[in-house]
């Protein structure tokens, strides 16, 4: 019967065989664990999983169970090592999402309920979510409704006012603005326009 390193040792002889075959004499690269499938031992892999996903970017507990899962991981495993991983400080929800919404924030415009739809669908607690969201700066949220609907209105010289307000506040109704503040917003910049100010 054969164990998982002699596959591991087979594997490396019959890339050096390959290498050798084709002129090149450099090292096998090392072997993916996750491709060896049942002959892995299901902790490293999912060890490595796990630091596959935590190296291009910061997620969240539930996005990694997910793709353990995904990767058919034992519960019992997955469990154990995102236990670990969140002892350790690699995985973070509350740090995740105050940077989550850092990034999206500002560059995409969006308000707190589009923020707190992603947050949730990225499985962070609702509380942490709240806590997250509570350090945005109400004027900073407006300001970037303002810029957005300016930027948006320089596209738009050529149509009437009714047009661009539907559109105006349809842009900011999927950007999670309310439509108090959306209005109010878009109003604002077309008088600005008007009176020459923008």
């Amino acid at each position: 019967m054969s164990t998982p390193s002699d596959h591991l040792d087979s594997r490396r002889d019959a890339a050096l065989g390959v290498a050798a075959w084709t002129g090149g004499a450099r090292e096998p690269a090392p072997p993916d664990l996750v491709a060896l499938g049942p002959a892995a031992d299901p902790e490293v892999v999912a060890r490595k999983i796990l630091l596959d996903q935590l190296t291009g970017a910061a997620r969240s507990r539930k996005e990694l169970a997910d793709k353990l899962a995904a990767k058919l991981v034992p519960a019992d495993i997955a469990t154990r090592l995102l236990d670990r991983f969140e002892e350790v400080g690699l995985i973070d929800d509350e740090a995740f999402a105050r940077a989550w919404i850092a990034s999206r924030q500002p560059g995409k415009g969006l308000a707190r309920r589009a923020l707190a739809q992603e947050l949730r669908r990225k499985g962070i607690d609702d509380e942490i979510a709240r806590d997250a969201l509570d350090e945005i700066d109400p004027d900073d949220e407006l300001a970037a409704a303002r810029a957005l609907v300016r930027r948006k209105l320089r596209t738009m010289r050529a149509l009437d006012d009714t047009v661009r307000t539907r559109r105006l506040v349809g842009m900011l109704a999927r950007k999670g603005y309310s439509s108090g503040l959306a209005f109010t917003v878009v109003r604002d910049e077309l008088a600005a326009v008007v009176h020459g100010e923008a």
